[in-house]
């Protein structure tokens, strides 16, 4: 691991809104011509992302730890 950068989280979210089900979801949430579906479809998709958020700041702060540790090398008693 050589960057603090969270591709592994990042590659998720990508998965997630990026296949046939999450971009229905993301119309419906955003883009939905009935009320109905939006107030249904919005709550879901922005719990989705509130996840995703933190799942990327999570892996984001792992490895900045990871790489301050490794970067101090190892230590013998």
């Amino acid at each position: 691991m050589k960057t603090p950068w969270p591709w592994i989280s990042l590659l998720l979210a990508a998965v997630v809104a990026l296949n046939p089900i999450g971009l229905d979801f993301l119309r419906s949430a955003f883009l939905a011509d009935e009320a109905l579906a939006r107030n249904i479809a919005r709550p879901i998709v922005l719990i989705g992302v509130a996840f995703l958020v933190l799942a990327v700041t999570t892996e984001w702060l792992i490895r900045v730890i990871v790489l301050k540790r490794r970067g101090r090398g190892t230590t013998t008693a």
